[in-house]
């Protein structure tokens, strides 16, 4: 098995499983703290989200420069040198976002949100724990990018799906039989989140080649690798503004109660990234590696099939769950009320977060070649534009008008982004991005799952339901997997070669 189909099945079996993890354990904890202080869960994301703006674009760096530097020879002290360098201002904005959340917990807990039943000393408190316990974990994704980029991205799974389930089931046993509060949930949080930061650092640290000396700060690392750390600082930027503004918006706009039906139809639309970060984890080192080599038809090959990869895992799985995602809401929640208020929510960030999963591969190939400026400017604009459009939009229609606005921004991606992206880079391979890698896919999908739409009412009960919407995703899967020529071939060669063993 290869480097990149080891770390695909170990990216897959490892989101899988923080996946449904994470979606089995929502309803424990909307059952112990209830959806109020469940939105404060909601608030936690976000803030993480947008403090995700001071990583500075090192994790992306060094995940880059890991991934060049191992296919060069003599380079085991530059990459000690390297991680040391840009590990140091890492800690550094830690500290500020601690400093910074503990600071504005009063005027958060006060003036921002509006809680109805939970007194507004508990908020305070969760937003000051909050603050100690994105700092305590903040490291962990810049010690990742280094794992990844050496492409030891099975090891840094099974690092992710232990503390995960650790993190998660202790979460519960701490609010079924410790204290069912938010100061307890985020207490946890922070003190797992630290022991997984300090455990990654370690394994980053024992994989890199030993060099001839200790690893040391060098201004020269930082000057050969700041314009593409400058780049991807800015993109994330905007890209934060963009992700989180709905989350923002809406916090302020909405109660705490509405607040949490739009984080829990976020919940699910975010089960869509955890299909998708399993392919861009595994290809976008290998892409940097080809770069690099200056290998351009295997990376135009492998362009390709990532690309028909990607929308086979995330097309069937989003059309399956935008026509059904009130079904799929009660079968979760076993509440009706629920589901009534967030599935509509559901469907549009479910397209959305489909649309925005599209692009993952191109933006690799984009940041492989170290070209950031198209995604920094494409993003700037949306901010721009998109912004206003979201805090009207939400005044008039509150938090599906913020959705429907998440769906504008990633259909102007695929529609805009693309076209300019490969008048730069493969240039011949627009067409059968458009064609081939999505729409064959996209169009399968959406005439199984929409035709069983219409043609097959849901039944009743939670057992059929279960088996209804399992049958409807498992033929549409099948569907997307046979036009698609990447898993087409797949199937072939398994077939062929089964029939030669025999």
């Amino acid at each position: 098995m290869t480097t990149v189909r080891r770390n695909l099945a170990a990216n897959f079996l490892g989101n899988a499983w923080t996946s449904l993890l994470a979606l089995g354990l929502v309803p424990l904890y909307i059952h112990f703290l209830g959806i109020e202080a469940y939105g404060l869960i909601g608030i936690f994301i976000a803030l993480t989200g947008l403090l995700a703006l001071l990583d500075l674009g090192l994790s992306n760096t060094v995940n880059r420069e890991t991934a060049r530097l191992i296919v060069r020879e003599n380079s085991s002290q530059a990459m000690r040198d390297l991680v040391r360098t840009l590990e140091l201002p890492y800690w550094g904005a830690g500290a500020l976002i601690a400093a910074g959340v503990v600071t504005a917990s009063p005027f958060l807990a006060h003036e921002w949100v509006q809680p109805e039943t939970l007194a507004p000393e508990t908020v305070q408190t969760a937003f000051v724990i909050m603050g100690l316990s994105i700092a305590l974990q903040w490291p962990l994704s810049f010690y990742a990018g280094g794992l990844m980029g050496l492409q030891r991205q099975v090891l840094l799974n099974w690092v992710n799906v232990g503390m995960a389930t650790f993190r998660g089931l202790g979460a519960v046993g701490v609010l079924w039989l410790v204290s069912a509060t938010p100061e307890a949930f985020f207490v946890w949080q922070g003190g797992v989140g630290a022991a997984q930061t300090a455990l990654t650092a370690a394994l980053l640290w024992k994989s890199l080649p030993h060099g001839s000396r200790r690893a040391r700060f060098s201004r020269d690392v930082l000057k050969s690798v700041w314009r593409f750390a400058a780049g991807v600082t800015g993109i994330a930027l905007v890209s934060t503004i963009l992700t989180q503004a709905d989350k923002i918006i809406l916090s302020r706009m909405l109660s705490l109660e509405s607040f949490g039906y739009y984080v829990l139809a976020g919940t699910v639309a975010l089960a869509l990234t955890r299909l998708t970060a399993p392919v861009y984890q595994a290809i976008y080192p290998r892409f940097t590696n080809l770069v690099e080599l200056g290998a351009a038809d295997e990376l135009a090959h492998l362009y390709h099939r990532s690309a028909q990869l990607l929308s086979v895992v995330v097309l069937p799985a989003a059309a399956v769950i935008t026509l059904n995602s009130r079904n799929i809401l009660l079968l979760w929640t076993q509440n009706a009320e629920t589901a009534d208020r967030a599935h509509v929510l559901a469907s549009l960030l479910v397209t959305g977060t489909a649309l925005n999963a599209l692009m993952h591969i191109p933006y690799a190939l984009q940041l492989a070649s170290g070209w950031t400026r198209l995604a920094l400017v494409g993003n700037t604009v949306a901010v721009v534009v998109l912004v206003p459009l979201m805090i009207v939009l939400a005044r008039r229609y509150g938090a599906v008008g913020a959705a429907s606005v998440w769906v504008l921004l990633n259909l102007g991606y695929v529609v805009f982004a693309i076209q300019v992206m490969h008048r730069r880079l493969l240039p011949e391979h627009k067409w059968r991005w458009y064609l081939h890698d999505v729409g064959t896919p996209l169009a399968a999908a959406v005439l199984v799952a929409g035709g069983a739409r219409l043609l097959l009412p849901a039944p009743t009960g939670n057992a059929p339901l279960a088996l209804y919407l399992l049958a409807v995703g498992l033929a549409t899967l099948v569907a997307a997997v046979a036009v698609t020529p990447v898993t087409r071939r797949a199937l072939v060669d398994m077939v062929s070669n089964r029939r030669l063993a025999s």
